[in-house]
């Protein structure tokens, strides 16, 4: 209450920010005519003086306002748009690092424009980043000729780009792309072998479209790139013929946590079945170590069965299983569910298997975007989420004013009892509107139940455009014109469709479509006046009528579809339609709910309407937002652990990449090595008959491939542990030493390279997988009464100690056994660039002693016998082949044994 109070009489918060912005929008209006009265070239000539300002020594909010007045008249010269007071305050919060929630209609394209500039300025590079490969290139051309004009560069990154075509986009003063992409290039960056190979420029400011659908909506699923592992693809089939045979007592479903689990009855049934099917012995328990792989492809098949439904969660096209977006309603081509569900899912929908994965590299969009050192956003609706923004990415909500007020009508939500009554009562509405030529957007929330409502239409005679993932190719013309008199539009949701309805149609979307390139001034003239004329008859009708056919889990999700309507002040209405068949009335008790209206007489067709149900209705979406953030939170938190240990991995890699010369890392890889060998074999503080020197000989007859008489060192007269050392170190080097001057300096250093790249990338890749194995199964530490985080830490901090220590060792071993017999010029040849799919195929080779064939530049120590055709299988690839023929091996015989 006192808070109402003080609010009242101070403002929020967030009216003293929009307070202190409009300070800059008077004095930026005060420029205007000033920048209105210079030439196209003065105008442009602001770019170079602005960077000569700032390498005098100016900050960008000392060039705020010039800046944000050369966009504007720049914009207006060049798009015909001038940016509103609303946009360019909208511009500032984007510059200070802030989000900007921006009513859908107000021009946020246009408003990313005036913070990319001036962020651009220090030549340092902007991204911009949408959620689909269509508005990152629509937007890059259109907002590209503000930058063109004012002699910036712009880049967009869309899927199937090589290299050099992205290398050269994200050297661009502004670069549009999509967050997988940025995100996915940046991982296999990290995964190159030379510097030059790297796509990425160092992080510096980033502008996210539909903050709230990449930052949250998205959050929960990591990017990851992954290598094939063997085929198993009939056992999965095998598995998936028992599922129909359960019964429901055999299993128990948690809707709200979307989890599925065997009952005890249920496990003892599967047991029975994989029997009967001979996957398992008589008498066998689904639970013994033996079964481990049983139970996870029985788990993930009754996953795929019970939880996961045709055409809601995914769609099978082009014998694929694809995912659909839960948010929105897209098809994630190339997207694949992890630890064996997608080929659960596809042997369910008969279906070609593709084999499972593992994971080469992994990380979140929470620990992509924080590496940026300045991150903001913008999109219609942030603030029910302010508080995961502020915690996870350290972002502060701004809402924006709007251009004109709204004056769109929010009726309250009416509550049928069944989803068949609740459908009558939407086609009644459809029709009313249809009457009076006004234009309705109806809002599912999956292709099934739009194409239900599409059916009923037909029924009825009602013509309608329908707007899902099946019709994804036609998504902007069918958006464009739903604002024509009478259309109606059906939309599996309408996050980030990066079109506007506008009433009366969209004229310049008819132009390109009817008229073409060479358009007939007429023609156009008449398209303009008919479009007057519909938008006159749509505002007559009462602007657009958006209806959502049940509320979705997430308030923002409903706050979207109803902001497709009153767009610039347009007049318009909206109302949600809900039953209690409907999934967030059916987990959240509605069977109390039912009992109570049909005591209260509800009779059929009547709905309940009161605002009341409204308050209910938010408070359960409430609970389910917070459920999400907990998940995304937790998450988090794991990967947290991870993300430490990649980016040392990463930085590690890169200082190596700088380099030409590793042989003082591998110099101290090979002595640690050495000095955990003496301490495992003669503890500290000792007697010498104590010494394991019979252990230490074979660790170093192993290791280093040398034969020496350590266990006759330690019959020697009061001979110390550190003088053992001395002598096993001075051998060692002495015989590398001896190695690198018969294969000559430069060969020897980047054989060390390579090596050392490539074993640090199995390692890596080893590492993430036990890290995998790690986390499925810490949850159950929580039975011990310890705390699953605080175990993966420690653990995932051991692992890692031990891969170090692997690492070291298996560099120095591989080094010790290999002998080079190729020449530079082959050795120069091995280390040219890998494409992706070399590189991660190389990934999948086993691991410490045959590393060195894994680089293919080097072999271990066994003869090829010219006269024996039996020993030339051991010739490397790019040795002369045995025969004498001239050619190389891999060209010549060893093209057939490959």
């Amino acid at each position: 209450m006192f808070g109402a109070i003080a609010r009242r009489l101070f403002g929020t918060a967030n009216d003293r920010i929009i307070k202190g912005l409009k300070a800059h929008v008077a004095a930026i209006n005060a420029l205007e005519p000033e920048f209105q009265a210079l030439s196209d070239a003065q105008l442009q000539g602001k770019t170079e003086e602005f960077r000569n300002r700032l390498a005098e020594g100016a900050d960008l909010d000392d060039l705020l306002d010039e800046a944000f007045a050369t966009v504007r008249e720049a914009a207006r010269r060049t798009l015909g748009q001038r940016h509103f007071d609303v946009q360019l305050m909208g511009g500032m919060v984007l510059h200070s690092g802030k989000i900007a929630e921006m009513k859908t209609g107000e021009g946020k394209t246009l408003v990313s424009t005036l913070a990319g500039y001036l962020n651009a300025l220090p030549g340092m590079g902007v991204h911009v980043v949408t959620v689909n490969d269509y508005l990152a290139k629509r937007d890059s051309e259109w907002m590209g000729q503000v930058y063109r004009f004012l002699g910036l560069t712009t880049g967009v990154i869309v899927h199937g780009m090589d290299d050099e075509q992205r290398r050269a986009a994200y050297a661009c003063d502004v670069t549009y792309a999509t967050n997988n992409e940025l995100g996915f290039d940046y991982l296999r960056d990290n995964m190159k072998f030379r510097l030059e190979e790297m796509v990425h420029r160092p992080f510096s400011f980033a502008i996210v479209d539909e903050v709230d659908s990449i930052l949250i909506d998205e959050a929960r699923t990591p990017l990851i790139i992954s290598g094939p592992t063997e085929d198993n693809s009939e056992l999965y089939r095998l598995v998936n013929r028992l599922i129909p045979s359960l019964s429901d007592e055999d299993f128990e479903k948690d809707e709200k946590v979307r989890a599925v689990t065997f009952t005890e009855a249920g496990t003892e049934h599967m047991e029975q079945l994989l029997i009967e099917a001979g996957l398992m012995k008589t008498g066998g328990n689904l639970y013994d170590y033996a079964n481990v792989s049983l139970v996870h492809h029985s788990n993930q098949a009754l996953r795929a069965h019970k939880l996961f439904t045709r055409d809601v969660d995914y769609i099978v096209k082009n014998d694929k299983v694809i995912i659909i977006d839960e948010f929105t309603g897209r098809m994630m081509e190339g997207r694949r569910y992890g630890e064996g569900l997608h080929q659960a899912l596809e042997a369910k929908e008969n279906v070609r298997i593709e084999n499972e994965n593992q994971t080469l590299a992994s990380i979140t969009f929470q620990n992509l975007f924080r590496l940026y050192p300045k991150l903001s956003g913008m999109t219609g609706t942030a603030m029910t989420e302010a508080g995961e923004f502020q915690e996870i990415y350290n972002l502060e909500v701004v809402e924006m004013p709007t251009n004109n007020p709204v004056a769109r009508a929010d009726h309250d939500d009416e509550v049928y009892r069944t989803a068949r009554e609740k459908y009558d009562a939407i086609v009644t509405l459809i029709e009313e509107c249809r009457t009076r030529e006004q234009p309705i957007l109806v809002g599912t929330t999956s292709i099934e139940k739009s194409e239900l409502l599409a059916d009923l239409l037909k029924k009825k005679k009602i013509p309608h455009s329908v707007l899902n993932a099946r019709y994804h190719e036609q998504e902007a013309s069918i958006v464009a014109q739903a604002g024509v008199p009478g259309a109606v539009t059906i939309a599996t949701n309408m996050a980030g469709r990066g079109t506007d309805i506008q009433l009366g149609g969209n004229f310049d979307m008819r132009v390109r479509n009817e008229l073409g390139a060479d358009a007939d001034p007429a023609k156009v003239e008449a398209i303009r006046a008919e479009v007057e004329a519909n938008k006159q008859r749509v505002l007559e009708a009462g602007g657009l009528y958006v209806i959502g056919t049940e509320r979705h889990e997430s308030r923002r999700i409903d706050n979207q579809l109803r902001g497709r309507s009153g767009r610039q002040g347009d007049p318009g209405a909206s109302k949600f339609f809900l039953s209690l068949e409907d999934d967030l009335m059916r987990i959240f008790g509605s069977q109390r709910m039912d009992t109570m209206l049909q005591k209260l007489g509800l009779k059929e067709g009547e709905a309940i309407v009161h605002p009341w149900i409204n308050k209910a209705l938010e408070k359960a979406q409430q609970k389910v937002e917070a459920r999400n953030f907990d998940v995304r939170k937790n998450l988090l938190k794991f990967d947290d652990v991870m993300n430490d240990q990649r980016k040392v991995i990463y930085e590690q890699r890169k200082e190596l990449m700088q380099v030409d010369d590793v042989s003082d890392e591998i110099v101290g890889m090979r002595h640690e090595v050495v000095d955990e060998m003496v301490a495992r074999c003669i503890p500290e503080r000792a007697y010498a008959e104590q010494w394991d020197l019979a252990g230490l000989h074979e660790e170093v007859l192993r290791v280093f491939n040398l034969d020496l008489p350590i266990v006759e060192w330690g019959k020697e007269e009061g001979i110390a542990d550190q003088e053992v050392k001395h002598r096993v170190v001075d051998a060692v080097d002495r015989k590398m030493a001896a190695k690198a001057a018969d294969y000559g300096p430069e060969v020897m250093r980047m054989v060390e390279k390579s090596l050392l790249l490539q074993i640090l990338d199995q390692s890596w890749k080893e590492h993430l997988l036990q890290l995998d194995h790690l986390r499925q199964g810490i949850g159950l530490r929580a039975y011990a009464q310890r705390d699953p985080l605080n175990e993966y830490k420690r653990e995932a901090f051991n692992l890692f100690e031990q891969m170090l220590h692997d690492l070291r060792e298996r560099v120095t071993s591989v080094l010790a056994h290999v002998e080079l017999r190729v020449g530079p010029s082959d050795v120069e040849e091995t280390l040219a660039p890998h494409a992706p799919s070399e590189m991660h195929e190389s990934r999948q080779d086993p691991a410490f002693a045959e590393d060195a064939e894994a680089a293919g530049l080097v072999r271990r120590d066994t003869s090829v016998n010219p006269s024996d055709p039996a020993t030339w299988g051991a010739t490397p690839r790019n040795a002369p082949c045995p025969c004498g023929s001239g050619k190389k091996y891999k060209h010549c015989h060893g093209s057939a044994a490959g």
